[in-house]
C-alpha cells in the first residue's frame, strides 16, 4: 500500500472517511462476501471495519444502512463513498414521465423496486415475481454524463463484468432509508447542492478504480525501472 501525504495547503474538510465496496447479491439480510467497509481518519490509514458481532461473517445491506445511520448521527464530519449509482440517466426520467427530483425519484424507485424488503433478490423484481420492475426499467444504452466521461457501464447493464447495475438497484432504497432517517444532517452530493456546508457529513457516489488512477497520478510520479519494476515518488511543484 502507498500512502500519499496530503500537501499542507489542502485543509481536510472531514475528520472521518468511510469507503464501501457495495454488493447487490442475494437479499438485504444476506451476508455477501463482496460487501465490505473501510474507514480512515486524518491521522490513520484505512482499515477494514468488521460488522457487529452476529452469526454472519460479513455485512448485510440492512445492517450496513443501520450502522451508517448511527455513524452519521454523530458529531464527526464524515464523508461516505459508495461504489454504486445514486441516480439514473435523464432518459429514464423522460421515458417514465418522472420529475427530475432526487427525493421523488427515490420514492418512486423503491415503490417499483422494493429491494430493501425481506427475502427479496434484485433478480426477483427483474423477472417479475416481486415488485413492478417492468414499469421502471431502462436500456443498457442509457448512460449518465458521468458514466460517459468515465467510460463506465450503464446502471441498467446487468450480468456483465464490471457492472454496477445489481448493486445500484439493491442500494438505492437504502439511500432513501438514510435520507429519511437523517434528514438534513447529511449532504447527499450533488443532489443537495454542489457545495457541502462546513462541518456537515456527506454521502457521495465514487468510482474507486478511476479515483485511484487519476488521483494517485496527480500526486506521484510513476517510475518504470529496467525489468518492469514500478516505483513511485512524490510529485513536487515545478
Amino acid at each position: 500500500m502507498v500512502i500519499v501525504k496530503m500537501p499542507e495547503r489542502i485543509k481536510p474538510r472531514f475528520s472521518r472517511y468511510i469507503g464501501i465496496d457495495y454488493s447487490g447479491a442475494e437479499t438485504p439480510d444476506s451476508s455477501p462476501k463482496g460487501l465490505r467497509v473501510y474507514k480512515a481518519s486524518r491521522e490513520s490509514a484505512p482499515v477494514e471495519v468488521e460488522p457487529p458481532p452476529s452469526p454472519r461473517k460479513y455485512w448485510t445491506r440492512r445492517g450496513l444502512a443501520e450502522w451508517l445511520a448511527e455513524r452519521l448521527s454523530e458529531d464527526v464530519p464524515t464523508i461516505v463513498g459508495i461504489d454504486h449509482g445514486f441516480s439514473f440517466p435523464l432518459r429514464y426520467f423522460e421515458v417514465h414521465w418522472l420529475e427530475p427530483d432526487w427525493p421523488t425519484f427515490l420514492d418512486d424507485f423503491q415503490k417499483h423496486w422494493p429491494t430493501d424488503a425481506e427475502h427479496t433478490y434484485v433478480d426477483f423484481i427483474r423477472h417479475g415475481s416481486r415488485g413492478e420492475g417492468e414499469a421502471r426499467s431502462g436500456s443498457t444504452h442509457w448512460r449518465r454524463i458521468t458514466e460517459e466521461r468515465a467510460r463506465a457501464k450503464s446502471v441498467f447493464h446487468f450480468d456483465v463484468p464490471g457492472s454496477v447495475a445489481k448493486s445500484t438497484h439493491a442500494g438505492l432504497p437504502w439511500l432513501r432509508y438514510l435520507r429519511n432517517h437523517l434528514g438534513d444532517r447529511v449532504h447527499f452530493w450533488p443532489f443537495d447542492g454542489w457545495e457541502i456546508p462546513s462541518r456537515k457529513s456527506a454521502m457521495v457516489e465514487v468510482y474507486p478504480s478511476l479515483l485511484m488512477i487519476e488521483y494517485s497520478l496527480a500526486l506521484v510520479h510513476v517510475v518504470r525501472r529496467p525489468g518492469g519494476e514500478i516505483q513511485t515518488r512524490p510529485r513536487t511543484e515545478d
